[in-house]
């Protein structure tokens, strides 16, 4: 069973998704991590979404398909995936539904729920690595990053509150419709992500074993 992994930003589904990987043996499919890495394979496939990038465009969803069925044909190929970033819209979720279908693989949703205001605190708080770009929530207190020692910054978009305010209303009202569709068709298990760290991942990993008993 695959794992499509949804979450408002902020909802730290990035940390908990790894948690849940590896305590399911998940291959995770992160959508920016791959198309980085396809970028720097310096493929057909990665020169085509470097020149959609640098020129100013959002990558397609038919190139994005592409990157997924790349990574189910390699990693994903006897594991089940957790799916991180994707699909963000009605159009993806269909296509990506379509090619897990032509593989014969099932999916289930996961949601972590937080409200736009607990959403809006964390980000602004937030710290990122400037190497290896691991997010930091607001209560780690250390400077350097645990994974790679590099320095920990306020991204960019999260000192614009603006900003926030925009990447959260695209999530209303493009990917909410996608995880209440899954939801509708009893696809979807919800969890609380205003609790304390252990305590979101002690209810998710409680909530999603019986997807793989």
């Amino acid at each position: 069973m695959d794992i499509i992994l949804f979450g408002m930003q902020g909802s730290g589904k990035g940390t908990q998704g790894k948690i849940l990987a590896e305590r399911y043996g998940l291959k995770v499919f992160d959508m920016g991590s791959a198309l980085r890495a396809m970028i720097a394979s310096g493929s057909e496939l990665g020169n085509r979404i470097k020149n959609t990038v640098e020129s100013g465009n959002l990558v397609s969803d038919d190139i994005i398909m592409e990157v997924v069925e790349k990574f189910l044909a390699s990693e994903g190929q006897g594991h089940n995936v957790l799916f991180d970033g994707i699909p963000r819209t009605a159009n993806q979720a269909e296509k990506l539904l379509a090619l897990l279908s032509s593989h014969e693989r099932d999916a289930f949703a996961l949601d972590i729920k937080i409200s736009e205001k607990v959403a809006i605190e964390r980000l602004t708080k937030r710290r990122m690595c400037l190497d290896c770009k691991e997010i930091y929530p607001a209560f780690f207190k250390g400077d350097k990053c645990g994974e790679c020692g590099g320095d920990l910054v306020t991204r960019s978009d999260d000192s614009n509150l603006d900003s926030i305010k925009q990447r959260l209303h695209n999530f209303e009202l493009e990917t909410k419709p996608v995880i209440e569709d899954f939801y509708q068709r009893d696809r979807l298990i919800e969890v609380d992500g205003e609790q304390a760290i252990p305590d979101v991942t002690e209810e998710m990993i409680e909530k999603a074993g019986y997807l793989f008993s």
